[in-house]
C-alpha cells in the first residue's frame, strides 16, 4: 500500500511539474502549426486568438470555420499572459493578415491568479503591438458578459467587464485597430449572458455565435480594407 500510494503521489507531480513547465501550453498546437502550409499569395487568413469560447467556437458552429481561411488557435481557461507567451508560435508564425483576439474574462475569473484591469489591458496591447509590427491587422474583441462565473461565484465580473472594455475600445481607436463589440449585441438587463445566448451564462451556444458571426466577418472586411 505504502508503495501504491508513493506511486500516485509521484504520477500527480510528474503532471504538475509538466503543467508547471508549459505554463502557457505551447504543444497545444505545435504538430497543428508544423502541418500547416503557408498562405497562398491571395489567401485572406484570419487567425482566432482566444480561450474556451473560441475553440467552443470550433466544436459548436464547424461550418463557420469550413472552406474558409480561418485558423482557432482558443485554448480553454487561458489567460492574456498565456496567450502572450504563445502569441509568435500560434499567431505571427502562421503569418496571418489579420489577428482576432478574444481574452480577458478568464483573467477577471482570476484562473492564473490575481490580476488588475490594467495588467490584462497590457498583455492585449502587447500582443496588438506584436501583431502590428509583424504587418499583421489586428481586431481586438470586447469580453462577453458575465453576471457571475459559475466555477468561481460572487466575483461580480460585470462592472469590471465594462470598464475593460472601454479600455480596449479606446485603445483600438488611438491605434487605428478594429474594435469587435460583442458585448452590446449579447447583453441582458443584468449585464450579464441571457441563457438563450449561454446556458451557462459564459460560454456561447450555438445561438449565441450567432449572434456573434456576423459581428466578426464585418470587423475582418474591415481590417482588410
Amino acid at each position: 500500500m505504502k508503495y501504491f500510494i508513493l506511486g500516485i503521489l509521484t504520477t500527480l507531480f510528474n503532471i504538475k511539474a509538466t503543467h508547471a513547465q508549459d505554463w502557457a501550453d505551447l504543444k497545444h498546437f505545435q504538430e497543428d502549426n508544423e502541418r500547416l502550409e503557408a498562405p497562398k499569395a491571395d489567401e485572406d487568413r484570419v487567425v482566432f486568438m482566444g480561450n474556451s469560447i473560441t475553440i467552443g467556437w470550433l466544436h459548436a458552429r464547424p461550418d463557420f470555420f469550413e472552406g474558409k481561411p480561418y485558423i482557432n488557435r482558443g485554448i480553454s481557461g487561458q489567460t492574456t499572459p498565456q496567450m502572450l507567451i504563445r502569441f509568435r508560435q500560434d499567431v505571427i508564425d502562421l503569418r496571418p493578415k489579420v489577428v482576432v483576439i478574444l481574452a480577458g474574462t478568464n483573467d477577471i475569473a482570476g484562473n492564473t491568479g490575481p490580476s488588475t484591469l490594467n495588467m490584462i489591458a497590457d498583455n492585449l496591447k502587447s500582443m496588438a503591438e506584436i501583431a502590428q509590427a509583424n504587418g499583421i491587422k489586428v481586431v481586438l474583441s470586447s469580453i462577453l458578459p458575465v453576471y457571475d462565473y459559475p466555477w468561481k461565484p460572487g466575483l461580480e465580473p460585470a462592472g469590471k467587464i465594462i470598464t475593460l472594455n472601454e479600455m480596449i475600445k479606446k485603445y483600438s481607436e488611438a491605434k487605428g485597430h478594429v474594435y469587435l463589440d460583442y458585448f452590446s449585441a449579447m447583453v441582458d438587463e443584468r449585464n450579464g449572458l441571457p441563457k438563450k445566448y449561454a446556458s451557462d451564462e459564459v460560454h456561447p451556444t450555438v445561438e449565441g455565435y450567432m449572434v456573434m458571426e456576423p459581428l466578426v466577418e464585418k470587423a475582418i472586411a474591415k481590417a482588410l480594407e
